[in-house]
């Protein structure tokens, strides 16, 4: 069966993955782009901008694994628009221009329903109103039997972590300080949730550290 993964999400020493005060000059909130200062240069991260070149080692491992032998994604409207509530601008398909990194259907979990937006490249963005477990039984219908990426926001992936429907979870913690934002850990007992230790790799621009469900 296909696994449920966390792949590269960024966090905070102090253990926020995105700062406060989310805006559309700072969508990832006050000082959370700096978060992903250690997957920026890698190969894989520069190619998805359609450059050549980019570092490799460490980082680019782990940039390049999160990436692999995916079949679906899904996030949280937070990760696909600042809007809430109903839907006003129909023109909206998310942050990443006309052809998105993903390649692959979407899952978008929201409380107001969407018709599919097909993009360039093979991603299509489907919102599910039916919740997390709704959306993970569709992303595996989809995924043909490949891997299935959660891809945040933080209170997203909160939500499968505390279903202990993550089966593997790759965290690279940056060596910075946020001081507020959206915490990842807060009221979260990864040990009692069955999670466990089985990476932890550091590097000048993040510790990565990879944790797997027992069982």
């Amino acid at each position: 069966m296909s696994k449920v993964r966390v792949s590269g999400f960024s966090v905070s020493l102090d253990g926020y993955g995105a700062g406060a005060d989310q805006s559309s000059k700072e969508p990832l909130g006050r000082g959370g782009e700096a978060l992903h200062e250690w997957l920026f240069p890698t190969h894989t991260f520069q190619s998805m901008q359609g450059g050549r070149t980019g570092t490799t080692g460490p980082d680019e491992d782990f940039a390049a694994r999160g990436m692999a032998g995916l079949g679906a994604w899904i996030m949280g409207r937070n990760m696909f628009t600042l809007e809430r509530g109903a839907w006003s601008d129909p023109a909206w398909q998310g942050w990443w221009g006309e052809n998105p990194p993903y390649h692959t259907p979407v899952f978008v979990l929201t409380h107001h329903a969407r018709a599919p937006i097909p993009m360039n490249g093979g991603t299509e963005f489907r919102f599910v109103t039916g919740g997390i477990r709704d959306a993970l039984e569709q992303a595996r219908a989809a995924a043909g039997g490949k891997d299935i990426r959660v891809g945040g926001g933080v209170s997203t992936i909160r939500q499968y972590l505390e279903a202990k429907l993550v089966d593997e979870m790759h965290l690279a913690i940056s060596p910075i300080l946020l001081g507020s934002g959206e915490h990842l850990f807060v009221g979260l007992d990864l040990e009692k949730l069955g999670y466990h230790v089985t990476a932890h790799v550091p590097t000048s621009a993040a510790t990565h550290v990879v944790l797997a469900r027992r069982g």
